[in-house]
């Protein structure tokens, strides 16, 4: 590895607005919480009754206790960054699953939003994660949000369905009304729900990472938690594999939630960094978990 971990975190500041307008996953415009109550202890699990659930509730077959925390003051939704128990040597590797509603034209032409070689050595090395995905991708890769869906190692989590931001400026990316939020977030789960992916956790990830309490409020009607991160791993639009495990292995705390990609046009070396930061996390004694599990502590 031969960038230093400044020099990178600067060459991935430099590139991070770019990379966001497609893909997500930097720190963005969104506000650290304002108060205790949106990282609260976690609420009780959500209800196992489709009736009484919430739309991103898990399906038939899938975990029926799901951790979620509760409602931030005025109902807003809760935002999740990390753990508070520090204590314990766990982290969760998370992935965001790409895709907008314009471009089905590109991944008709041949350029690939999904990236199977990663999920083939997550499950290889016997590392469970939780994919953001949107569900545009959902549609664009039906046998593979499935295939993922119903693999007890990984949970689907929602990143809306076409990656518009709920916050403007963000990136670059469209804005959606902050009316048609909840309509945007169930549009997502529906096509979670047709692809066959029964492995559905009602978390959610803003397009961008961006939000404010107006997108918390808007958002409020969909019942999900909202899942930031505080490990970036610069591997959007990164040529260097290494640089990118050194970011990940120089911000891992215990309890941390470190953001990637499963987008192989936009991040092609994840794969690489991720077979390098497992091993390496493992020997420093971390536990690999699902959000859920983090949630639930």
């Amino acid at each position: 590895m031969t960038l230093s971990v400044a020099v990178r975190k600067a060459t991935a500041a430099a590139v991070l607005g770019a990379a966001l307008a497609g893909c997500g996953g930097g720190t963005g415009s969104s506000p650290k919480p304002a108060n205790e109550a949106r990282m609260a202890s976690p609420a009780p699990p959500a209800p196992a009754s489709p009736s009484a659930a919430p739309s991103g509730t898990p399906q038939a077959g899938a975990p029926a206790r799901v951790p979620v925390l509760p409602p931030g003051p005025n109902g807003l939704t809760p935002v999740f960054e990390r753990t508070k128990q520090h204590v314990d040597k766990t982290v969760a590797l998370t992935f965001d699953a790409d895709m907008t509603s314009d471009q089905g034209p590109r991944a008709a032409s041949g350029e690939r939003f999904d990236n199977p070689q990663l999920i083939s050595s997550l499950r290889a090395l016997k590392v469970p994660a939780t994919i953001f995905m949107t569900g545009r991708w959902a549609e664009e890769y039906p046998d593979q949000a499935k295939a993922i869906g119903s693999d007890p190692g990984f949970e689907i989590a929602n990143h809306s369905y076409s990656h518009h931001a709920f916050k403007s400026p963000c990136y670059g990316l469209p804005a959606l009304d902050g009316a048609a939020a909840k309509a945007d977030v169930d549009r997502a789960f529906a096509a979670f729900r047709k692809a066959g992916a029964v492995n559905t956790v009602p978390y959610f990830r803003f397009p961008g990472g961006c939000y404010d309490d107006q997108a918390l409020r808007a958002l409020s009607p969909a019942k999900v938690t909202a899942v930031q991160w505080d490990v970036v791993s610069g591997d959007a639009f990164a040529k260097d594999p290494d640089a990118v495990a050194e970011q990940v292995l120089a911000g891992v705390k215990p309890g941390s939630v470190v953001v990637m990609h499963c987008t192989r046009s936009a991040a092609p070396v994840t794969e690489q960094a991720v077979r390098k930061v497992v091993p390496e996390l493992r020997k420093r004694g971390y536990r690999f978990v699902k959000v859920s599990e983090l949630i639930g502590k």
